[in-house]
């Protein structure tokens, strides 16, 4: 039996450490390239996969892959996700091989969202400790290696500049809000009076146990209204047992994509109350993405880097995260106030943020000047 062939890449890579459907959906719509990864996230479709060049790889095997093919371009998952930190280091030492052998200079890319600290927390093992440390010095000079940083929030920028601030990238980095454009259809859609919708992991982390607490003081300030509970994960009981309390409450555990999307247009309000972590926070929450393409307004927690943006654009941003009498204050205001779903469309930009950015990381000659005309 032959040994199966070495995969083709094409000129762009891009290296995650893990990849789940919303990536492949969006990879549709961003500059081709290959993806090398390492892990299948739970949500990962594989008829979404068929039409993508996907590469499973270990940590060796992706920086043989790399070494040995002609990649322009490589982007990497953002340095502070430590995780991701030994296949990335592997990566760019077979850039570097490259480089000393004569070929051509690969340019390194990165999109960071992560506003949280990964340090902030010692462990308590010393050698925890001594591993931590190292990271911290990996984290920096995989930092310092990258020749263009894209931001998807104002937070994240600060976190970077706090956490690994002696490396500047401020003449090549920019912030680009990570913000959807509208989804086709969104303002035409039919929407449900007083629908709620919760989409996301039943995880502690999402909120779910604080919005299930809140739902009680929803309905008696907002007789009638409704919620639509969608994802699934460890509080799955918790969630059946609280919904069989409630007529108003429908429970689907992992639908497909297409009734996602059904029922975001169905709804009126998004809720993610993400909890605050020593060891997590949310970086912007995939579901407050794709409710704000659905023309949603969003309550949501000040945990999210998109929180600022919410604030300004009058959805609800509740400062205390774990408070459910001020979630459900917040759910019914935003109820009442009745807001249009072209409304909320109108004050998203015309292209996806992270389409945008990747137009300006992959540009062979990135300017500014372009990135504003494609994004506004």
């Amino acid at each position: 039996m032959s040994a199966p062939s070495r995969p083709v890449l094409q000129p762009r890579v891009r290296l995650y450490e893990s990849v789940r459907t919303a990536h492949l959906e969006r990879a549709r719509e961003l500059q081709p390239a290959s993806i090398l990864y390492r892990v299948k996230r739970y949500d990962f479709e594989e008829a979404i996969a068929k039409d993508q060049q996907l590469v499973r790889v270990g940590l060796l095997s992706g920086a043989l892959l790399i070494l040995r093919s002609p990649v322009e371009t490589l982007e990497i998952n953002e340095p502070l996700m430590l995780s991701s930190l030994p296949a990335t280091s592997l990566a760019l030492l077979a850039l570097e091989l490259r480089r000393l052998a004569g070929r051509p200079r690969t340019t390194v890319v990165t999109y960071a969202i992560g506003n949280a600290d990964p340090f902030a927390v010692q462990p308590h093992r010393a050698r925890s400790r001594v591993r931590r440390r190292l990271e911290r010095v990996i984290a920096r000079a995989v930092f310092k290696r990258v020749d263009r940083a894209a931001f998807g929030t104002s937070a994240a920028r600060e976190t970077y500049e706090n956490v690994l601030g002696e490396v500047d990238l401020k003449s090549s980095s920019l912030v680009i809000p990570a913000l959807p454009s509208p989804a086709p259809g969104a303002a035409e859609s039919d929407r449900i009076d007083g629908r709620v919708a919760f989409v996301g992991a039943f995880s502690e982390r999402k909120g779910i146990r604080v919005l299930l607490e809140a739902w009680p003081h929803v309905v008696r300030l907002r007789p009638g209204a409704s919620l639509t509970i969608i994802g699934k994960g460890v509080l799955e009981d918790n969630v059946l047992a609280v919904a069989r309390l409630f007529p108003g409450i429908t429970v689907e555990i992992d639908p497909d994509r297409q009734r996602i999307s059904q029922a975001l247009n169905e709804a009126r309000v998004l809720v993610l109350p993400s909890q605050p972590s020593p060891t997590w926070r949310e970086q912007v929450g995939l579901p407050i993405v794709e409710g704000l393409s659905h023309g949603l307004v969003v309550a949501t927690t000040g945990e999210t880097g998109l929180a600022d943006w919410l604030s300004a654009n009058r959805h609800a941003v509740v400062s205390d995260p774990k408070s459910s009498p001020e979630l459900a204050v917040a759910i019914v205001q935003l109820l009442d106030a009745d807001r249009s779903a072209a409304d909320v469309l109108s004050s998203l930009p015309a292209r996806d943020g992270r389409l945008a950015a990747d137009d300006w990381m992959f540009s062979s000659t990135p300017t500014i000047t372009d990135l504003v005309r494609v994004y506004t």
